[in-house]
């Protein structure tokens, strides 16, 4: 008998294992081809975003693996929030990083989004921290 999963959970699932295989992606995007294009901050702030988006996908991963197992929707929210949290965060620090070539400009909407991004993984970790509060213990 195979195992089962909801659609919602195995989206998560997706989305979650995307945002780690675009993070190697745009990790070796920003070591290959920004060094020397962008300055040496923003190129520091580029490689934080790729490391924050790396860390919390598997975090994520982390988080439902959790849900799967416990049951608690605590876990399954805190997944959410740090996909939410990688959109925001790493998302506006790519965009903000490199205006210098993409001159897409915008900075006074980009620059806000990146420290809500950090309130949600804030979020997330403490929805982890409270989900396993409430597992029972022996």
């Amino acid at each position: 008998m195979a195992n089962l999963i909801d659609r919602r959970t195995k989206s998560l699932m997706l989305t979650t294992a995307l945002l780690a295989f675009l993070a190697v992606i745009i990790g070796a995007f920003g070591a290959h081809s920004l060094d020397g294009k962008i300055s040496p901050d923003s190129l520091a702030s580029y490689k934080t975003g790729v490391s924050y988006q790396f860390y919390h996908s598997l975090a994520s991963f982390i988080a439902i693996i959790l849900f799967l197992h416990f049951k608690r929707i605590q876990f399954r929210n805190a997944a959410f929030c740090f996909i939410i949290g990688i959109i925001l965060f790493s998302g506006s620090i790519y965009l903000l990083t490199t205006d210098a070539i993409t001159g897409i400009g915008l900075r006074n909407i980009w620059g806000p989004l990146t420290p809500i991004g950090g309130l949600f993984f804030i979020l997330g970790w403490a929805l982890i921290f409270y989900g396993v509060t409430t597992i029972k213990s022996e």
